[in-house]
């Protein structure tokens, strides 16, 4: 029986570790050529290689999602191995944590970048190959809850999701015409290594005394109780990739464990 994304062409920024290598793997056991993108070579050299030993097909690339030319090349480089591009997941991002009056111009221009910018240079380059190979696609970005509500501990970082929430929408209503749909999906508290990093800002900024935040905010917030793993996301990732979600664009789709009921 075929996969719900057999053959379909897919590129995934950050895919060496954490959300993306989660999203990656399992379009990939669904049939998708995978593209494992990231900054880090050695990273997506990694999932690239588990990937076809477990029998899917899967390319490293190392791309900078703020630098233009750089995902140019990434996009030609997959359409040349795997003939077009069907889907672009715009999955690279940063956090940093701090008190609101901490908040820095440098810090605001680095997570803003990487989140924002990257994501709207992710999608109209991609978006450009689709709109010239014909046939449509799919663009979906990773927002967040922090995307919601903006909250003191996370000011830029939740800036910077609230824009890939609207940059989702918009880009949905740019490129309709097209048979390109865009959304996005909101994960909440994930175990991953992003969130190590975030429990160290949190203890730096004073806000914390003890690490393991995420798991005492999951236990506290979320109806679930329970902190998430990449792999919970899933279902909804590749359900936003495939032919199923094809009438369903402009979207924020909540993963959260019940977070944010809004």
């Amino acid at each position: 029986m075929p996969g719900l994304v057999e053959k379909k062409s897919i590129i995934v920024t950050g895919a060496g570790s954490g959300i993306g290598e989660a999203i990656a793997r399992d379009l990939a056991a669904q049939g998708g050529r995978v593209a494992i993108a990231d900054i880090n070579v050695a990273a997506a050299e990694r999932v690239a290689d588990s990937i076809r030993k477990d029998g899917g097909e899967a390319l490293a690339l190392q791309v900078d999602v703020v630098d233009r030319a750089s995902v140019e090349r990434m996009i030609k480089a997959v359409v040349k191995a795997f003939g077009r591009l069907d889907v672009m997941f715009n999955n690279a991002g940063i956090s940093k944590a701090g008190l609101f009056l901490e908040a820095t111009e440098a810090d605001f221009t680095r997570i803003m970048n990487i989140n924002a910018l990257g994501v709207l240079i992710g999608m109209q380059e991609a978006a450009k190959q689709m709109i010239v190979q014909g046939g449509g696609g799919k663009i979906i970005n990773t927002a967040s809850i922090a995307g919601k509500v903006g909250e003191k501990i996370a000011t830029i970082y939740c800036a910077s999701k609230a824009c890939v929430i609207s940059l989702s929408q918009a880009g949905a209503e740019a490129l309709g015409e097209h048979n390109i749909t865009v959304n996005c999906f909101s994960p909440g508290f994930v175990k991953t290594p992003l969130w190590d990093g975030l429990d160290r800002d949190l203890m730096k900024a004073g806000y914390r005394d003890e690490p393991n935040a995420v798991e005492e905010l999951a236990r506290n917030k979320a109806i679930l109780k329970r902190v998430s793993t990449p792999e919970d996301l899933v279902g909804a990732t590749t359900f936003l990739a495939s032919d199923r979600s094809n009438y369903m664009t402009g979207q924020n789709l909540m993963v959260e464990g019940g977070v944010r009921m809004v």
